[in-house]
């Protein structure tokens, strides 16, 4: 199933014209730098070039600056307790001309277990927001990053009991931070509280307030988040309303998807109305154990990765849903993820190729996308980085991002 190990090559000789991608690998503790070459005969190749021991004990999510040729790289090691609070770290790493990696800079004062990142601007500059899973917070830093930088802000969570699913909701967990389209908020979907938490960004000097959360739906655990938008409205007599922003939501614990109309009132902060809630997959009913992890948007497509259904001789799934004109959707397909636990899903900017990071299978798989139609095809190039991981264990394949 898997490529073979490529011995590692400089960029420069002979891949000038390759597609560059970043993995992550919980245990080889790197980041692992790609190729995907298109030959002559229209096969894809996909290739290790070289990696970088860097990020921490458990490397878990990129973020790239284009900009800057720079890598942020949070680190998943770290929790906050009842046992006390330890610390995870954040990684910078700068992209050189000739394809290299090295840190920059490295902070320790990071709250622990980080899973996500993102970058957002202030007037002054660029910032990045960290999002804490174990460490129950959410943290802010000034960019560039420097050694040992100490966060302008950590939010930290607490519930008052545990929620419906107490083994994963015993504690607040964030999972995610995204930026809204304005870049005048970012939400952050956190599966431990069911909530998804809403912060304005003050564009002054980069920090964030808090407003009123997204009270989700309980036991629902959300994941992933990704925003979209749908066509102006028309009312009869009136000019056409402005088009809407969607936030779409993937749940962890009840594997529902769900969609929310948004607004920004007067008062500075969001406004939420649910449009739609679905199980994306086939009879809206997953096989015991699955998951949903993953949310993407192309075009007029959503695509949701599906960990541990085993839909395809072993191999999971990804499901492809089509979103009407206001924004709902609807069950298309589930197509082969090319791995086992897709953690991770990412499409290049052509909206041809997506890349899938298999975790528990330590493979990146390349799928086909056809940009009319939007279905996903056959996977064309296949590497395995690392070696494959257990379920429910900080071990595989974490993430992959494209460089383009």
């Amino acid at each position: 199933m898997f490529s073979k190990y490529v011995t590692p090559v400089l960029l420069g000789s002979g891949l000038a014209s390759a597609t560059t991608l970043y993995a992550t690998h919980y245990v080889t503790k790197s980041v692992h730098t790609l190729s995907l070459e298109l030959g002559d005969d229209g096969s894809y190749s996909l290739t290790e070039v070289t990696s970088l021991e860097t990020c921490g004990t458990y490397p878990s999510w990129l973020t790239l600056d284009s900009a800057s040729r720079t890598l942020y790289c949070s680190d998943e090691f770290g929790w906050n307790n009842a046992g006390g609070k330890v610390n995870g770290s954040l990684t910078a790493i700068s992209i050189g001309e000739d394809g290299s990696l090295s840190e920059s800079a490295v902070t320790p004062n990071a709250p622990g277990s980080g899973v996500h990142n993102t970058i957002y601007e202030g007037a002054a500059g660029q910032y990045l927001a960290v999002a804490a899973y174990e460490g129950s917070a959410l943290a802010t830093y000034a960019l560039p990053l420097e050694d040992n930088a100490e966060p302008i802000q950590v939010f930290e969570f607490e519930l008052s009991e545990p929620g419906p699913v107490p083994d994963r909701q015993a504690a607040p967990h964030p999972h995610m931070a995204l930026v809204d389209p304005t870049g005048g908020f970012i939400v952050v979907p956190d599966l431990g509280a069911d909530l998804v938490r809403v912060f304005a960004i003050d564009k002054s000097n980069g920090e964030l307030d808090e407003c009123p959360s997204l009270n989700y739906t309980a036991g629902g655990g959300p994941r992933h988040a990704v925003f979209g938008s749908a066509d102006a409205v028309k009312i009869r007599g009136r000019a056409p309303r402005a088009a809407e922003t969607i936030l779409y939501v993937a749940n962890e614990l009840n594997n529902h998807l769900e969609a929310f109309a948004v607004s920004y009132p007067s008062s500075g902060c969001l406004g939420f109305s649910k449009i739609e809630d679905l199980v994306p997959y086939p009879g809206e009913e997953v096989p015991e154990g699955t998951s949903l992890a993953e949310i993407r948007l192309v075009g007029n497509s959503a695509y949701v990765s599906i960990r541990l259904d085993g839909g395809f001789d072993g191999n999971d799934s990804l499901a492809n849903l089509d979103r009407g004109s206001n924004g709902t959707v609807t069950f298309k397909e589930i197509t082969t993820s090319g791995g086992v636990l897709p953690r991770t899903l990412a499409f290049n900017k052509a909206g041809d190729l997506a890349a899938v990071g298999n975790q528990v299978s330590s493979n990146v798989a390349i799928v086909t996308r056809d940009p009319e139609t939007g279905v996903l095809g056959e996977v064309v190039a296949d590497l395995q980085v690392g070696e494959p991981g257990e379920p429910g264990t900080l071990e595989g394949l974490s993430s992959i991002i494209w460089d383009e």
